[in-house]
């Protein structure tokens, strides 16, 4: 039995029915813990974009939350929906946003304890994160430990290697590069994706999220323009389009009409996978970035965080999944049964007059981009943690290192060790939540009917050995 073969069998055994309840499970339960923390979601994006200078922290919120969405809106939006409706069928896409809908409060849950438990180094800079709350929280310091080692090795995954194969697939396939000009081509974009992370990884969270306040909002619009052109267009088979995916998500689906032949379980348990590959919410990733935000109090940032997954999940991919869906019933050559998430994606792009494959491109390459920056900074996080302020410098060269050998390898090998890292990075931060939720409820309750910023929490305790890390 080949490597792969047995990677793709771990991935099957993983995201089996356990881990989808288990992440379904704790999103409905933090729904209600929190009394249905998702009505708040407008006051949130009116807070994400209001300042609080004076709350401590080391970046603005905005800029805490852009770089948490640089991180999400990416290849999941684009490739991952394709590859969740090529292998599970068009109810792969209800499914996707359910887990955005609901992923919502566990996305709040999880940063109001990254900002309950953080810390602050002697320097002043600003620590928090899953292994963090495990640590303080729980005692459970061990735990703490495998959430880091998990989430700095996964960051290799989901957010190093999988997004620089994924823009290679897309401009090789775009420029028909094939042969030995493919092959160059394959070198050529990795390298340049090489030179472009690492001079912006070079100035730490600063410059992260500098890049990524300005960045995030242009591509997230330059991506959704072109979604609407489309779905516009496809205006009349949009209603067939909708009870598609709803039927889909909730019955077996024979092979025709396009689309591959599915069943309950493969929609739900794609839709689910791609969804949290997504929007993150259970992961525990996005928390590690909004712990360094200016913030007063941990519900403020955590409303501010919630509105990520929203965007990413219950908008983007809601659209991206209408998208291809529509191109399927309406385009009799765009073929759903392929398997090839990349491939469906880039056909329905195409069927935009002259602009449509370059909406595409140009949209995967600012978004591959981001995602590279915002999740090496949390991995370079959990990297700090276990191994001190040493292990920047080595992070940063092994992140380098991994955007190249991502950009040569096997695209579905890489999914399916993404896949892997995702489903064990979440165990321990679900389990925080979880055993937490009574602390997280509690957060929540303090300030009911009071304005957000009534109550200032900025008594933060200074950790000693932030330089040398648990392990070091």
């Amino acid at each position: 039995m080949s490597v792969s073969t047995i990677i793709e069998q771990l991935d099957k055994i993983l995201w089996g029915w356990p881990q989808i309840i288990l992440l379904l499970g704790t999103h409905l339960f933090m729904t209600f813990k929190t009394g249905f923390v998702q009505k708040d979601i407008f006051k949130a994006i009116k807070l994400s974009v209001t300042k609080d200078p004076d709350a401590p922290g080391d970046v603005s919120q905005f800029g805490a939350l852009t770089t948490a969405l640089a991180s999400t809106v990416g290849t999941a939006n684009i490739i991952g929906v394709g590859t969740a409706i090529a292998l599970g069928g068009p109810g792969a896409v209800l499914w996707i946003w359910f887990t955005g809908v609901f992923g919502i409060a566990t996305k709040y849950a999880e940063t109001v304890i990254a900002l309950k438990y953080r810390v602050k180094s002697q320097d002043g800079t600003m620590l928090g994160g899953a292994m963090y709350a495990l640590e303080r929280g729980l005692k459970l310091k061990w735990l703490g430990i495998v959430f880091a080692f998990l989430a700095a090795l996964c960051g290799l995954g989901i957010g190093c290697s999988v997004p620089a194969n994924a823009i290679v697939a897309t401009v090789k396939e775009n420029l028909n590069a094939t042969g030995t000009y493919g092959q160059i081509l394959t070198y050529v974009i990795a390298v340049i994706l090489c030179v472009l992370v690492g001079v912006a990884i070079i100035g730490g969270v600063k410059s992260i999220t500098k890049v990524s306040e300005k960045l995030v909002p242009f591509m997230a619009i330059f991506y959704v323009l072109g979604c609407a052109i489309i779905l516009i267009m496809n205006a009349d088979v949009m209603a067939k389009t909708i009870s598609t995916i709803v039927c889909a998500a909730f019955t077996p689906r024979a092979a025709g009409g396009g689309f591959i032949g599915s069943t309950i379980a493969s929609a739900c348990r794609f839709g689910i996978a791609r969804g949290l590959f997504s929007n993150e919410s259970g992961m525990g990733s996005a928390p590690l970035v909004a712990a360094a935000a200016q913030s007063r109090n941990p519900k403020r940032q955590a409303l501010v965080s919630m509105t990520g997954t929203f965007w990413d999940t219950v908008v983007v991919c809601l659209m991206t999944g209408l998208v291809l869906v529509s191109c399927i019933i309406k385009h009799p050559f765009i073929d759903g049964m392929s398997g090839n998430g990349s491939e469906l994606t880039s056909l329905a792009f195409s069927t935009i007059p002259i602009v449509g494959k370059p909406v595409l491109v140009v949209g995967l390459i600012t978004f591959t981009f981001s995602t590279m920056l915002g999740w090496y900074y949390y991995g370079e996080r959990c990297a700090v943690y276990l191994f001190g302020e040493k292990a920047i410098l080595v992070y940063k060269i092994i992140w380098v290192a991994g955007i190249f050998a991502g950009s040569l390898a096997e695209l579905k090998f890489i999914w399916n060790i993404a896949d892997i890292l995702n489903g064990l990075m979440s165990i321990p931060n679900i389990v925080a939540v979880l055993l937490l939720s009574g602390v997280i409820a509690s957060e929540t309750k303090k300030y009911a009917g009071k304005r957000i910023d009534d109550l200032d929490d900025t008594e933060i305790p200074v950790v000693k050995n932030s330089r040398r890390g648990v392990i070091g």
